[in-house]
């Protein structure tokens, strides 16, 4: 049985803490800042945490 390869793509936009939580760079951060408000930026600055129903699926993609 051959190795599972990891999906890059999905490596350089997520990453496993060590608690096992999946985290994430928020989006809608790139252009048209300006239409949107201060207080929506600023928390799409902080990292997110993906949901439980869904870690296993990206885990999977991105192990070693």
């Amino acid at each position: 049985m051959s190795k599972i390869k990891t999906h890059k793509a999905t490596a350089k936009r997520f990453s496993v803490t060590k608690g096992g939580k999946v985290k994430l760079n928020h989006t809608f951060r790139r252009h048209k800042l300006g239409l949107k408000t201060t207080k929506r930026k600023r928390a799409l600055r902080k990292a997110g945490y993906l949901s439980t129903s869904m870690a296993p699926t990206i885990k999977k993609l991105i192990q070693k």
